[in-house]
């Protein structure tokens, strides 16, 4: 199962499930808001033709709609409302993965690349949930990289990032940087352990630095499972973490 949003992260990762283990084995879902961006479409269906794999398409705006209007929410078009709009559809996007993951005993196929999880830029038990991910180890710039190389459809290749949450979003505005550019920093700082005058020597302004560390930092809790009050002897995720005890 993969959420196919007409981005390039999840086209490579349907490209890729569909090479490894062929399209009939694969099923893509469509599940666009009512403000979604037409072309988001499009290019999912350049995707699906390329590849051959099935798709659904589920439609979340009335859901969405039928929650915030229940909802004490400001109609402003403010930052903090249109985060928690954006949010909503992320995991109700998700609960429908994971639906019909129960109904095809399929797998869900994450999306998330290592730049968004390093940067936190993704919505926790939304867009950030899979059972697994092909991408979580490459960088943005690595996707685009591979997605040429795997035949991902041209404009899909091109086109300027975006979650497309609302009207003209595109990550790179939002973020404050180019992918390109952070790139460069997190490979030095977190693959190459750099240190803080390192990259400064690398030509990186430290204010950059500065602000790319305190981001992965804050998104720390994104990265690794909820934290377990320890009151046993073996605790999940800390003393209990393998099957090996199991004879598998």
């Amino acid at each position: 199962m993969v959420g196919l949003s007409g981005g390039v992260d999840s086209a490579l990762s349907a490209v890729l499930a569909a090479k490894a283990l062929g399209p009939e084995k694969v099923l893509a879902l469509k599940m666009p808001y009512k403000t979604s961006s037409k072309e988001s479409l499009v290019h999912a269906d350049l995707v699906i033709a390329a590849t051959g794999i099935e798709s659904l398409t589920v439609d979340i705006s009335p859901q969405i709609d039928a929650y915030f209007d229940s909802q004490t929410v400001e109609q402003s078009d403010s930052q903090m409302v249109r985060l928690r709009r954006g949010n909503k559809m992320a995991r109700e996007r998700m609960t429908i993965l994971y639906d019909h993951s129960a109904r095809w005993q399929a797998l869900v196929l994450g999306t998330s690349n290592k730049t968004e999880l390093l940067l936190g830029y993704g919505t926790l038990y939304g867009d950030m949930a899979s059972a697994v991910n092909p991408l979580g180890d490459l960088y943005k710039t690595q996707v685009w990289a591979l997605a040429e190389f795997t035949g991902v459809p041209r404009p899909v290749v091109d086109k300027q990032p975006s979650a497309d949450l609302w009207a003209g979003q595109t990550d790179e505005a939002e973020l404050g940087f180019s992918y390109r550019e952070v790139d460069e920093l997190l490979y030095l700082m977190v693959d190459q352990r750099y240190s803080r005058e390192e990259l400064c020597a690398e030509g990186f302004a430290a204010v950059f630095i500065d602000q790319i560390a305190h981001r992965i930092m804050n998104s720390q809790y994104k990265r690794r499972l909820p934290v377990i009050a320890k009151v046993s002897q073996r605790t999940i995720d800390r003393d209990f973490r393998y099957a090996r005890d199991w004879g598998r």
